[in-house]
């Protein structure tokens, strides 16, 4: 399979464009010298269509196609980047020179390469291209059929507005020391929000999910269930009373909460952030900085999931990494850059935008393993706290850990049941410090369903994010009532 997709991606991003491995050598041959360390060129062709539904019409569909290659040279802690939307061999050699330009200068250049060596492509999500799967005629009646299942849930939803969207990205990498690397990812994903009125109040809600594959995924089971969650949650707004303020215990949902470990935790373990110690985890590898409660990964390999990689964008095999065991620091998500400097190995977390952005240690499916605990007992430990099941927006600080997020669906909890709905509520600590605080973790793992991405230096990537239900036995919640 490693060979088929690495005949296919070479036919469609090299032979159509009339460049040859030959041509590759040629560029290399320019790139390489004493002073470079390392070098990689990666191709790319991503194909991107999206439909969007408003006030029960299809207002908007669009198709893209974009290609190119970016061309990036590594010298110390150096690094030039260059790329090109035109891949011609002229373009590729004047990209190969700024890129090398940039870094610093060697001499002696290096003309001898060694054969091209095909590396394997591991096989966790189909290669088909998903905006074939559906006709557009399809694609409409889908939209068309969540709004008339959205209105008919609750005569209080006053708009519904819903979205699909699918890309069809091949990408081909090689590397200075020979390897060639190719990969076929599919995306889709399908939205949908709803606004509900009564009495003169306004309340959102919003469901959707995605994967790595076609839009067979999206049954009619499935929208129903993406349009009753929706509806659901703006009914449950429009009821909700003001959160209440100050330092309480909080449980934090499976799946989707999970957003919460990412943005506090997960990018603090970046190993760029790690190697320039702006990191609240720098030098505590092998230290506890989590309650024995917690195991946190990040990994790459689950089947068909938004954040899984068979490779990364520079050629290294996707992993299942260990963060975090058992309250334990046990390592980072590496690139190859950062690991080469800290003298370790990469871990499969090189990913970059497009070929014209530079790669950078980023997260892939990031959430904690289930603990022991029944969710319904963690519930019932609490006397007087909330009950965390949705969150919108956030901050986080980097270097501090200290983050702020605001809750889009969240309940009191009374002498161990949960009660009224709130709104209004943001959840306020610091990363480090609210792993310390985690006792009861549930035996219920969710994975979120497939519509996170994440942005870091103007670049964002589809990742995934999870977790049991589990209990912080104390956090500042910032409401409108003390």
């Amino acid at each position: 399979m490693a060979q088929e997709i690495i005949h296919q991606v070479t036919d469609s991003l090299l032979t159509s464009s009339g460049l040859s491995l030959q041509d590759i050598d040629r560029v290399f041959s320019k790139i390489m010298c004493s002073n470079v360390d390392s070098a990689d060129l990666y191709f790319q062709a991503v194909y991107n269509e999206s439909w969007y539904l408003e006030e029960g019409i299809v207002k908007e569909g669009s198709y893209a196609y974009d290609r190119g290659v970016g061309i990036r040279v590594i010298s110390g802690e150096k690094t030039g980047y260059a790329y090109s939307d035109d891949l011609i061999l002229p373009a590729l050699e004047d990209a190969a020179a700024a890129a090398r330009s940039i870094s610093r200068l060697g001499n002696a250049p290096i003309t001898s390469l060694q054969a091209w060596k095909r590396g394997e492509t591991p096989l966790i999500y189909s290669h088909h291209n998903p905006l074939d799967s559906l006709s557009s005629q399809q694609k409409v009646e889908l939209l068309n059929k969540a709004d008339q299942m959205a209105r008919a849930a609750s005569s209080k939803i006053t708009q519904v507005m819903a979205s699909l969207s699918s890309s069809y990205e091949q990408v081909l990498i090689f590397n200075h020391d020979g390897s060639c690397h190719a990969d076929i990812r599919p995306l889709v994903r399908f939205n949908i929000q709803v606004l509900a009125e009564h009495n003169g109040a306004r309340e959102g809600g919003s469901c959707g999910g995605g994967l790595r594959g076609d839009y067979a995924h999206f049954s009619e089971t499935l929208i129903q269930e993406f349009a009753n969650k929706a509806v659901a949650q703006a009914l449950t707004n429009l009821e909700a009373i003001p959160a209440p303020a100050g330092l309480m215990p909080v449980v934090l949902g499976p799946g989707w909460p999970g957003v919460l470990l990412h943005e506090a935790i997960g990018h603090g373990l970046e190993g760029d952030f790690i190697r320039k110690k702006t990191s609240a985890f720098t030098d505590k590898l092998g230290k506890r900085v989590a309650s024995d409660k917690c195991t946190i990964v990040d990994n790459a390999t689950l089947s068909h999931r938004r954040g899984s990689v068979a490779i990364d964008d520079e050629g290294t095999v996707g992993q299942n990494t260990m963060l975090i065991e058992k309250g334990i620091l046990r390592g980072f998500m590496q690139d190859k850059l950062n690991a080469r400097l800290m003298g370790v190995n990469p871990t499969g977390n090189g990913r970059r935008e497009s070929y014209a952005h530079i790669p950078m240690p980023r997260m892939t499916n990031t959430y904690m393993l289930p603990g022991e605990d029944d969710p319904a007992d963690i519930i019932k430990s609490v006397k007087k706290g909330i009950y965390a099941v949705n969150f919108g927006g956030g901050e986080v600080d980097i270097t501090s850990g200290k983050f702020v997020f605001s809750a889009s669906e969240a309940y009191l909890i009374e002498n161990g049941k949960i009660t009224a709905p709130i709104k209004g509520a943001t959840l306020i600590g610091n990363g480090p410090d609210v792993l310390t605080k985690v006792t009861m973790v549930g035996n219920d793992l969710q994975l979120d369903p497939g519509v996170g991405v994440c942005g870091k230096d103007g670049q964002s990537v589809p990742v995934g994010v999870g977790q049991p239900t589990l209990k912080v036995s104390e956090m500042v919640v910032g409401g409108t009532q003390l």
